[in-house]
């Protein structure tokens, strides 16, 4: 017999705030919970994998549409590895050219903070390059 827990107990054993699962609900990701005769929502095993299985991606960056896709595929136990391979090919190139963009403003605000004197003087040129439209 599988045992059913509340959504607080399911919050506490996924380390995932309660909100967080009421908005899963809200966006399909979780579907609904039976729920008891006193009710209140009951959540079995398989909902608290479902739930750890969009934590875990959610941590990775997948976006909340890329997760529905492969819990559809999940769900309609027509998993195909050719198809998750390409949407997390996808979510791959997206992480790089994050990673790109990030290394670029590290750059930037390095090579601005380096020419910054840190004295108390009116003329600052972390503020111009800021206002500096050419270097956007």
């Amino acid at each position: 017999m599988v045992k059913e827990i509340t959504r607080g107990a399911l919050a506490k054993r996924t380390g995932c705030n309660i909100e967080t699962i009421r908005y899963y609900e809200k966006t399909g990701l979780m579907p609904e919970p039976p729920r008891s005769a006193s009710g209140y929502r009951q959540y079995d095993e398989n909902l608290e994998h479902r739930l750890l299985f969009v934590m875990r991606g959610r941590e990775l960056g997948f976006t909340i549409e890329d997760l529905k896709s492969l819990l559809g595929l999940v769900d309609r136990r027509e998993v195909s590895c050719g198809e998750v391979e390409r949407l997390a090919k996808r979510h791959l190139r997206s992480v790089r050219e994050k990673i790109s963009d990030l290394r670029r403003m590290e750059r930037t605000l390095s090579d601005t903070v380096q020419s910054c004197s840190g004295q108390d003087v009116p003329d600052c040129p972390l503020i111009d390059r800021l206002f500096d439209t050419a270097s956007n």
